[in-house]
């Protein structure tokens, strides 16, 4: 799995942008939390052989650029959790899940919608 790392607001215009011709994830990692470490290597384990290479990944660092993962819930306009994956097409949040929820298969369902 290829991260790209979120870090500022003006990216995160760009992302939503470049997801209405290619979809994204944005996953919001804290890097204080276990849950949250489990759940990022749980991601990047299913990713692979997934046949997801049409998705293009980002990482936030929520703890390091909060004001960035309060963007991301007030643009996309979902409640904010940690860990969290968002799934976004054509400029809109399609998918969201939290904690140990955060699903592979889904993502793919999703995308293939």
């Amino acid at each position: 799995m290829n991260w790209h790392p979120l870090t500022s607001v003006e990216q995160l215009d760009e992302i939503i942008e470049e997801s209405k011709n290619t979809p994204v994830v944005i996953f919001k990692h804290s890097t204080a939390c276990s849950i949250s470490s489990t759940a990022k290597s749980r991601l990047e384990r299913q990713w692979q052989g997934a046949g997801l290479d049409h998705i293009k990944p980002y990482y936030l660092d929520l703890i390091s650029y909060r004001p960035v993962s309060n963007e991301v819930a007030e643009l996309l306009q979902v409640r904010h959790q940690s860990p969290q994956v968002l799934l976004v097409q054509d400029g809109v949040c399609t998918y969201n899940a939290s904690h140990l929820g955060i699903s592979v298969d889904a993502i793919k369902k999703q995308t293939a919608a």
